[in-house]
């Protein structure tokens, strides 16, 4: 899909700030610093539209960006940051899941998890939950320009051996620097949100 125009339409904490046009959704997830933000900017064609964070744990809303009046691009806080009370990760916690749970525009979710290194129980958690609520899911192994090619299919391998993969579900490789990936990830956007 070729991106013209892109807004943060609302950033929201609860169901009644929600955007109300009915665009289709899709959701990015992942522990903090894995690359959302640098997927988003990829997607989007542009450098540095969706701000990376040199601080874990800093987005605490879900940020809604609108793409070309057809979807949205829907940025979910990072998990798995140690230093964010107890008390807000509860509050996070309620939050992601009410958004994931109750959001009829959500039409599937894009799981990043760390190319380099083995899924986290974090990780292993949130696909589980994602699976027991038939929510479509793509797990995207990012950083992969971090990782010497001849490599990838033993990560790929070790992926598919770690986590158990509702049948619908697919795992792919990408690099946010290489824009490895790219393409693929657009077609199966565009797959589940019929947007094109």
């Amino acid at each position: 899909m070729d991106v013209n125009n892109v807004n943060i339409d609302i950033s929201a904490v609860e169901p009644k700030q929600y955007p109300s046009n009915g665009y289709p959704e899709i959701a990015l997830v992942g522990r903090s610093n894995v690359g959302k933000s640098s997927l988003t900017n990829v997607l989007i064609n542009r450098n540095s539209y969706a701000r990376t964070s040199n601080t874990p744990g800093k987005t605490q809303t879900l940020n809604f960006y609108n793409v070309d009046d057809k979807m949205f691009f829907v940025d979910i806080p990072g998990y798995g940051y140690a230093r964010i009370s107890k008390k807000e990760r509860e509050k996070w916690g309620q939050m992601i899941e009410t958004y994931l749970t109750t959001r009829r525009q959500l039409n599937g979710v894009i799981l990043l998890i760390d190319g380099r290194r083995k899924p986290s129980d974090d990780d292993l958690q949130m696909y589980e939950f994602l699976k027991y609520y038939n929510i479509p899911t793509l797990i995207l192994a990012t950083k992969m320009d971090k990782t010497p090619k001849s490599k990838w299919n033993k990560e790929t391998s070790l992926l598919n051996k770690t986590i158990e993969l509702n049948e619908d579900d697919e795992i792919m490789l990408f690099s946010a620097q290489t824009k490895y990936g790219k393409d693929e990830v657009w077609q199966w956007i565009e797959k589940h949100t019929g947007v094109k």
